[in-house]
């Protein structure tokens, strides 16, 4: 994709992704590391106030990195960011887009920035970021 294609507001990035899973969670407790019994222990959430486990933010992150690196060759990204926006439910189907926000140029090199949310299937945004990327 070069600069002539894009847009301020063209979606370049989209991908939806099944509902989350407890074994997902499970899965990514072990490859991540994080324990939090909050993700995996529904007698310790309920303890804690919530109605059940609750994904974890890094995993909702991965999500959103996946669909970038999936519209935008990994070489071309020059930053990634994001913000947690609200807690995602198991089931949660998630939707990851992107939309470009600003075309710019950077040290010689022509750059967008793309504006990044990640939705569940109520349209509750979960995470907000952005990426650079070259042109």
């Amino acid at each position: 994709m070069n600069a002539s294609q894009l847009f301020i507001g063209r979606r370049i990035v989209h991908k939806d992704f099944p509902p989350i899973t407890r074994h997902q969670l499970a899965l990514y407790c072990g490859a991540s590391g994080d324990h939090n019994p909050i993700h995996v222990d529904l007698d310790f959430a309920r303890q804690a106030g919530f109605p059940d486990v609750f994904s974890h933010g890094m995993l909702v992150m991965a999500y959103l990195g996946q669909a970038l690196t999936d519209a935008i060759e990994p070489s071309r990204i020059r930053s990634f960011s994001t913000r947690f926006a609200a807690i995602t439910q198991l089931g949660a189907k998630l939707t990851c887009e992107g939309r470009v926000a600003e075309l710019f140029e950077d040290k010689g090199e022509k750059r967008a920035r793309i504006a990044l949310t990640t939705k569940d299937q109520n349209g509750e945004i979960k995470l907000a970021g952005e990426a650079t990327i070259a042109l």
